[in-house]
């Protein structure tokens, strides 16, 4: 295969600038990115702190706020890009 060809990847690019450069096509996925760790980081905070909740229920409930989050995020990025 040529090295011209245009589908396959940039190996010079590496992660960051990856990341940069998809940042720039759409602003909200670091928004995303960042609630998604904040709900991880207070979900570990708090997981010392549960009382007689069960570890999986917590977990789950944990999940769904993160993956709630960063689909948020996601569509209200598309809403304004209408």
């Amino acid at each position: 295969m040529s090295s011209d060809n245009q589908w396959s990847a940039d190996e010079d690019e590496g992660q960051f600038s990856r990341l940069i450069r998809k940042s720039r096509d759409s602003p909200f996925v670091p928004v995303g990115i960042a609630g998604f760790m904040t709900v991880v980081s207070y979900g570990l905070y708090k997981l010392k702190n549960r009382r007689n909740q069960k570890m999986s229920i917590h977990l789950i409930h944990m999940r769904v706020a993160a993956q709630g989050f960063v689909v948020g995020a996601v569509t209200l990025g598309n809403l304004l890009n209408l």
